[in-house]
């Protein structure tokens, strides 16, 4: 078990990355409603690359990130900062009790009070984009945030059911059945 610390959202990327709190959130099969990483399907980019060309539409599992509360201020430390803000990585939902949350295996799935349920789709690697955000306000730190936030950056998900997610709910975790494939190629 665990609890939502904080909530976030924004409409508009093209005013960057960073996210606004909210009190709620509103859980549709394309994502929360009003915020920018929303829809069925998204643009296939870096993280896709083996996989599809660039741009190309594929199926979006990233419509939610979280981030945990104590996996935050274990960056902030790293980094020597007083806080590493969810805000400034474009993080929807803070978690506060999940130990090592980015560590969360796929299809984990996440669910609150109202029934509704996130599924964990992997783990968010830190990228440039939230070490450039930091940067504007920790000039001197900004560029640490990729190694300080090695798995500790929070999850990708998505909606498996619609529902409302409040400030402070708890979220029951479903871990399913775990098992290294034998087969895997690096």
């Amino acid at each position: 078990m665990g609890k939502t610390r904080k909530l976030l959202v924004s409409a508009d990327r093209s005013a960057g990355l960073e996210k606004s709190g909210t009190n709620r959130l509103e859980l549709m099969f394309s994502g929360i409603k009003g915020d920018f990483h929303g829809g069925l399907t998204r643009k296939s980019d870096s993280r896709t690359l083996k996989q599809y060309p660039r741009d190309t539409n594929i199926r979006n599992v990233r419509q939610v990130t979280l981030v945990s509360a104590e996996e935050l201020a274990d960056i902030a430390g790293a980094m020597g900062i007083p806080e590493a803000k969810a805000e400034w990585l474009g993080a929807n939902l803070v978690t506060a009790g999940i130990p090592d949350l980015s560590l969360l295996p796929p299809s984990t799935r996440l669910q609150f009070p109202s029934g509704a349920t996130l599924v964990v789709d992997m783990e968010n690697a830190p990228c440039r984009q939230v070490a450039d955000v930091i940067s504007r306000y920790h000039p001197e730190a900004g560029s640490g945030f990729v190694k300080s936030a090695a798995n500790k950056r929070g999850v990708t998900a998505w909606v498996e059911r619609e529902g409302i997610v409040n400030t402070g709910d708890e979220i029951v975790i479903w871990i399913p059945p775990q098992r290294i494939y034998a087969h895997a190629q690096s």
